[in-house]
């Protein structure tokens, strides 16, 4: 684990089989900075597995080339169609194995804890959350909403790692 005011990058990820949102940061104390963002897409029309093996590949060429420390990845939320669920929870598995393969420690965190820790509540919508971002990291530019969340739960990792740093030192 790196001291407080060491330099660390978190990979964020949001999870989707159509879109999977990622973003890097780098954070030092209470310092947030970009580094990258952008959305894995496989194409529709591929097999289901290759599908979920472009978003395992694609995620492992985030990871080896922004070297992040941590990850951090949004909890699925629950959805009244179970089929879409099962595979949701599919790309899901994808964004946790694929950094814990990297050997980095992977946490997870609930939709609502990460829009409360961008927009300071779990009420949020998409489009607030795209504000906040552009505000708190502004070199990120305009961002999609798949990227916008995933920079979100990179914060919101790097917001709870403060909090149990700190607390951890008083």
């Amino acid at each position: 684990m790196n001291a407080p005011n060491q330099l660390l990058r978190i990979l964020g990820l949001d999870p989707g089989l159509r879109r999977t949102g990622w973003g890097v940061i780098s954070v030092e104390g209470a310092r947030l900075t970009h580094i990258a963002h952008g959305v894995i897409a496989p194409k529709d029309s591929l097999p289901f597995s290759e599908r979920l093996l472009v978003l395992f590949d694609q995620i492992s060429e985030v990871v080896a080339l922004h070297a992040p420390h941590e990850a951090a990845v949004e909890e699925t939320f629950m959805n009244t169609n179970a089929q879409s669920a099962l595979k949701l929870g599919h790309a899901r598995a994808c964004c946790l194995i694929a950094p814990a393969r990297a050997g980095l420690s992977v946490a997870e965190y609930a939709a609502t804890v990460v829009k409360k820790a961008v927009v300071g509540t779990g009420a949020a919508d998409k489009t607030q959350v795209g504000f906040m971002i552009r505000r708190l990291l502004p070199t990120a530019g305009d961002t999609t909403a798949d990227a916008a969340d995933a920079l979100a739960v990179a914060i919101a990792h790097a917001h709870a790692r403060r909090a149990r740093t700190l607390g951890r030192v008083a």
